[in-house]
């Protein structure tokens, strides 16, 4: 088995030179099934890795546009339609420099298992531009979205592909979008995620990713019996999804006291409170401005360059003491020294708000110190689990309460596996994956749901009712039994539920197809 998933992977290199982005998802994911796998010959036989790893349809144009000064601009535009098996494509549209064809394959294909864990019916997907909205005025935006669109938009529909936004697409950068849609198409459609609430968006949709993030890491505590009430934070990046993870962590009663942006960080030691908040909302949503105006505004606070960082390759950010970390800014933003000084300076919950923001050195560490950690497949689905309810929305022509959307993201991310590194309910210990489906715990005598549910793992498709998030070699259950009668005391061997035997069962049990082993689940 080591052979096949080494061949794969470098049949992945090969056929994808130039793309480390694309290569280090692949490269996590596969070694991470490599248990399935073995036990499952049938995927390999189909070419289940093999099929994934390759896009659906890979949408490559070019983006004309004219400045303020009447020069025309040339950008390039991207859509990665990686996988449509449980429903339309659903992923973000990124416009930032950087933007590679190699990174949105990345995206997308981190998109595709982000999509499947919410439960909701949607395939995965990726697009956007290497066009820089900084600095440029309303019209160039405006002009370069139509262009944008005026391409895209033979290829996007509510039933084929959904966009929504990511890193340099806003409200503004989607209603630019929607609105050349509508005019080349007469229809009004929920084609895009992220509308304004005039035109058909939802309630808590700009604020998802943020609270799924944090909601993911207060489930995580529950397993300790604590809450963030109290707790110190750090939180990477100023954009959308920091933002409001800031916002919900200071309503849970925790304390953020970091935030950054591409040319440094802010560090307040008396914490970033609500009006704090705003002012960085106002200063990044309206103004545009950089990070560093907050300590220029706020005593407490103190600004680090990045430029002036004397050790380079590694984010200082991450030295502070805290007892909980929040990447939301971009991947790899957390390297091995970086996952150190968090490990260093008393952090013991990490939850992603970012794609892929750890290195796999980083990840390592982070796992063998056996602290709480949510990879950003699991903590940062609430965007695109709010986008799935607002495509409902749209199709219903219904909208739904700001308590009632926030409920209903809150019971997705609570139907997650909880990811958890050490602890009771760990699900990985280091160097192994372990099998667990996540389930409701059940009163006593109850039927468990695990044994019907399909799992990602299991088909690469919808979870019903548990979902697969780690696999691994776990302690067999033991032999089967006669059963002597009594009551037994123990838990479910198949799924660990809290079932328990009722005393009328041994003596009268149900009819079956095939008797179940003693300390099963029926």
């Amino acid at each position: 088995m080591p052979d096949y998933v080494a061949t794969l992977i470098e049949d992945v290199k090969a056929k994808n030179p130039a793309e480390p982005e694309f290569h280090q998802a692949v490269e996590e994911v596969v070694e991470s099934l490599a248990l399935v796998l073995q036990r499952r010959p049938e995927f390999r036989t189909a070419k289940m890795i093999e099929r994934m790893v390759e896009p659906e349809r890979v949408i490559l144009f070019r983006v004309p546009w004219v400045d303020d000064q009447g020069v025309v601009q040339v950008n390039r535009g991207f859509r990665i339609e990686m996988n449509s098996a449980i429903g339309p494509y659903k992923g973000g549209l990124r416009f930032h420099p950087s933007v590679t064809l190699g990174m949105l394959k990345f995206l997308a294909f981190e998109q595709v298992f982000k999509n499947a864990l919410t439960t909701l019916p949607m395939g995965g997907g990726k697009g956007g531009s290497d066009f820089d909205p900084k600095g440029k005025s309303d019209g160039e935006v405006m002009r370069f979205c139509q262009s944008f669109m005026t391409e895209l938009f033979r290829h996007i529909g509510p039933d084929t592909d959904v966009p929504a936004g990511d890193i340099g697409v806003g409200g503004r950068e989607i209603g630019f979008l929607f609105g050349q849609y509508k005019r080349l198409t007469n229809q009004f459609a929920g084609v895009l995620t992220g509308k304004g609430m005039n035109w058909g968006g939802s309630l808590i949709r700009p604020e998802a990713t943020g609270y799924g993030a944090v909601y993911f890491a207060a489930e995580m505590l529950a397993t300790r019996g604590e809450t963030l009430e109290g707790k110190t934070c750090l939180v990477s990046g100023s954009g959308n999804v920091a933002q409001y993870t800031a916002e919900k962590l200071i309503e849970l009663g925790a304390k953020p006291v970091t935030m950054s942006d591409s040319s440094g960080y802010i560090y307040d030691e008396a914490g970033i409170d609500r009006g704090k908040l705003d002012f960085v909302m106002a200063l990044k949503n309206e103004r545009r401005g950089r990070i560093q105006e907050y300590a220029d505004t706020y005593p407490s606070g103190v600004y680090t360059s990045l430029a002036e960082e004397p050790e380079r390759g590694t984010d200082p950010l991450w030295r502070h003491p805290a007892d909980c970390a929040f990447p939301s800014a971009t991947q790899n933003e957390i390297n091995a020294q970086d996952a150190q000084h968090l490990l260093d300076g008393g952090v013991y919950l990490i939850s992603e708000g970012a794609n892929m923001p750890t290195t796999p050195d980083g990840v390592e560490l982070i796992l063998d110190a056996g602290i709480l950690y949510g990879p950003g497949k699991a903590a940062n689905a609430g965007g695109v689990a709010v986008s799935g309810l607002e495509m409902s929305q749209n199709s219903m022509r219904l909208r739904w309460s700001r308590d009632e959307v926030d409920q209903k993201l809150h019971g997705i991310i609570e139907e997650h596996p909880q990811t958890v590194s050490g602890g009771e309910r760990g699900v990985r210990d280091a160097g192994q994956l372990r099998e667990r489906r996540q389930h409701r715990r059940l009163p006593q005598g109850r039927r468990c749901h695990a044994r019907s549910g399909r799992g990602v793992a299991d088909t690469f498709g919808r979870p019903e009712t548990g979902t697969v998030l780690r696999i691994s070699e776990s302690r067999s259950p033991p032999a089967p039994r006669r059963s002597s009668g009594r009551s037994t005391p123990r838990s479910c061997w198949r799924c660990s539920c809290a079932w328990r035997r009722r005393p009328d069962e041994s003596a009268a049990p149900r009819k079956r197809r095939r008797p179940l082993p003693s300390g099963w689940c029926p």
